[in-house]
């Protein structure tokens, strides 16, 4: 095995892990960890007072991993397209980084 491809492997491998460890650690976390943000992270929020349609979606995509809908769809009612997407796409990464892993080990 050459030395780039045993690092390559590692890589994969964390990649993989975060991958799996991402929302485990979410469901870990309160409910309620991203709810008191005194600090608005939005530039329309902050500097113009608008609520953009993004506003809310971090809190509310926490809500909805944790089964709370009311909440969540009371800070963003965008969470139900946005979280099924967020699904999709951390299934896809998780499958393709298994599969380039996998072709890594047997080569």
């Amino acid at each position: 095995m050459s030395r780039t491809n045993k690092w390559e492997r590692i890589r994969r491998m964390l990649f993989l892990f975060f991958l799996v460890a991402t929302p485990i650690v979410l469901w870990l976390l309160p409910t309620d960890y991203f709810d008191n943000s005194t600090v608005a992270l939005c530039p329309s929020k902050a500097f113009f007072d608008i609520e953009c349609w993004g506003c809310g979606i971090t809190r509310a995509v926490m809500h909805f991993h944790h089964f709370d809908f009311g909440g969540a769809i009371y800070y963003n009612f965008l969470v139900v397209v946005v979280y099924p997407f967020l699904v999709w796409l951390w299934y896809r990464m998780l499958s393709g980084g298994y599969r380039k892993l996998k072709a890594i080990i047997t080569n």
